[in-house]
């Protein structure tokens, strides 16, 4: 699979996919309807329009997937309970075109190396408005969770994704974090890899899965 295509681009809080970039943390002026922002008055960034979340097909089969709504620090207690296996976290939101690609490659992952790492998800689609909390968003994280089979750990933030990235010094998603067997974070994939001039970033075929193999060594 080709790289990412990262291009300049405005993360609105809700991560609007703006041509084929990846969704990065800063903000452009609202879309937001003029009721919805009287609503949520009390919201200092900008926000914008959602689409509406789907409901999964009345024949879609029981989900087997596992998620949960949680904090980053979630992610970091889970990460210290794997001690003596290499854990993959991929960070994504269903409104990152980059992220949806390549998210079946750690499940892929996840099923060639089952018994040695731990994959898990953490969604970012939750923007901070009062109106839709993470509840919202979560028919069509599942449906999508669901339709990669993606039966690994998986978390949806209950924080606004731009406090996330802040939180975390980070510009854009798609991010995948590679923690080796200490518990230690060993590698950290997104933005920062790009060198000037540069619009490819990584994949997990050529990037993510040569560094985890080397990590189980």
């Amino acid at each position: 699979m080709g790289k990412f295509l990262h291009t300049s681009m405005v993360l609105t809080a809700s991560f609007a996919w703006v041509g084929i970039a990846g969704c990065s943390n800063e903000t452009a002026e609202s879309t937001t309807p003029a009721s919805e922002v009287a609503a949520d008055s009390n919201l200092e960034k900008p926000q914008a329009t959602e689409p509406a979340a789907t409901e999964p097909a009345a024949d879609q089969p029981s989900s087997t997937i596992e998620l949960t709504e949680g904090e980053w620090s979630d992610v970091e207690e889970y990460v210290a309970a794997q001690k003596g296996k290499v854990v993959v976290v991929d960070l994504w939101s269903t409104s990152c075109l980059p992220c949806m690609t390549e998210f079946p490659h750690l499940v892929e992952l996840h099923e060639k190396y089952g018994d040695d790492i731990v994959c898990m998800s953490f969604n970012l689609d939750y923007a901070g408005i009062k109106s839709k909390p993470p509840s919202y968003y979560r028919p069509r994280v599942e449906e999508f969770l669901q339709s990669r089979k993606a039966e690994f750990r998986n978390i949806m933030s209950t924080v606004d994704a731009i406090e996330v990235f802040d939180q975390l010094k980070m510009n854009s998603i798609p991010a995948v974090l590679v923690y080796g067997k200490d518990g230690k974070l060993a590698k950290r994939f997104d933005d920062t890899l790009l060198q000037d001039g540069e619009e490819e970033a990584f994949t997990y075929k050529d990037d993510i899965n040569p560094f985890v193999q080397s990590l189980m060594e």
